[in-house]
């Protein structure tokens, strides 16, 4: 993904995962575009107004420097990584800490370390790269006559009604928008968000706080119920339906699990936990329903998925649900947007469907 870094004072220059910098033949409109948007994007109501002159100090390119630091660890590094000389970047780097008025990295060695101080500015500053990449993407999209493009990454629960009508709704209004999905666990998911691959998550906050959890906005939807499933010929299967199942009775068959690290998953071990019980050697690990209700179709393996995805597979003689009721349940899961990235009008719609289609 790109990124144009820009300033009045300063050249246009592409930001690149892999490669320098370049200047884009479209750069110097865009440059016209922020040029407007730095003086007077930022005059909104929620703006501190402890120090007014911040804004007006601060130039993109001391952002880049920023973050090239925190990346290369070394300001030799950042400043060869920027395309200029170590003392031009030590004069930018105490150019922007006498604006911000703090210092912001300690030295650790021949290295540079954020200080406190220093990652408050770098989770700002990552939000201002975010923001200007989807901006750089937003403006190439209509530059080609599209409506845009939405990255969508949900969880499997989400997918038979809410994710379905709230796309299908989508379209009705923008026809052309085209729209990416992506069906993970809830962890792998709140990362992508974090790095900018995704435009909105449907699925539940990670217990485990990390950068990119304290970096998401969530706002709760539905519960979701974890059902235990196996073939409709079964051995556990051919047992009424109406006696509750033992954990120990499911102990003798193998598992398919969600990977480790998504709530589910670690639902499931809690339940293991509560019955003294380790995991079962050999598991299977997928997030695909389709492989794991294919395994489960030509074996004795269980599986547990979400209810509501388990459910229709099971009225039309697929699979079958066993009489298993868990003593933990799952946090809630919703809608999850980046704290500091601005929401085009197309994602800002998709919510407003997918909430709308959890209240009727």
């Amino acid at each position: 993904m790109t990124m144009f870094l820009l300033s009045a004072h300063a050249p246009v220059i592409a930001w690149h995962s892999s490669a320098g910098y370049a200047i884009p033949a479209n750069g110097f409109r865009i440059l016209k575009v922020i040029d407007i948007l730095i003086p007077y994007g930022y005059r909104s109501n929620a703006m501190p107004k402890a120090r007014p002159a911040l804004i007006n100090r601060l130039r993109m390119r001391q952002v880049a420097l920023m973050l090239a630091i925190q990346e290369h660890r070394t300001l030799r590094a950042a400043a060869h990584h920027l395309g200029v000389t170590q003392p031009a970047a030590s004069k930018m780097l105490h150019e922007l800490e006498d604006a911000i008025g703090e210092v912001l990295f300690d030295r650790v060695g021949r290295g540079l370390q954020l200080n406190p101080a220093g990652l408050a500015v770098i989770n700002t500053f990552r939000g201002v790269r975010n923001s200007l990449s989807a901006l750089s993407h937003e403006l190439h999209e209509l530059r080609l006559g599209s409506a845009g493009k939405l990255f969508v990454g949900s969880i499997m629960v989400a997918t038979p009604n809410y994710l379905n009508d709230a796309l299908i709704g989508l379209k009705k209004i923008y026809p052309l928008l085209s729209i990416e999905v992506l069906i993970d666990t809830s962890d792998r998911l709140v990362e992508l968000l974090h790095n900018g691959t995704l435009d909105i998550v449907i699925g539940r906050m990670p217990e485990t706080s990390t950068a990119a959890t304290q970096d998401c906005v969530f706002h709760p939807i539905g519960e979701e119920t974890i059902s235990i499933v196996a073939a409709c010929t079964h051995p556990l299967a051919r047992r009424s339906t109406k006696k509750r199942l033992s954990f120990e009775a499911l102990l003798a068959y193998p598992w398919i699990l969600q990977p480790r690290g998504s709530p589910s998953r670690g639902m499931i071990e809690q339940e293991f936990l509560s019955h003294h019980a380790p995991l079962p050697l050999g598991l299977i690990e997928t997030t695909s329903i389709l492989i794991a209700s294919s395994l489960i179709a030509d074996s004795e393996m269980i599986a547990a998925i979400p209810y509501s995805i388990a459910s229709p597979y099971e009225k039309h003689g697929l699979l079958r649900i066993l009489p298993y009721a868990f003593t933990h349940t799952l946090t809630p899961w919703g809608s999850l947007v980046h704290r500091d990235r601005a929401i085009n009008q197309m994602t800002r719609k998709f919510m407003e469907l997918l909430h709308a289609g959890a209240v009727n």
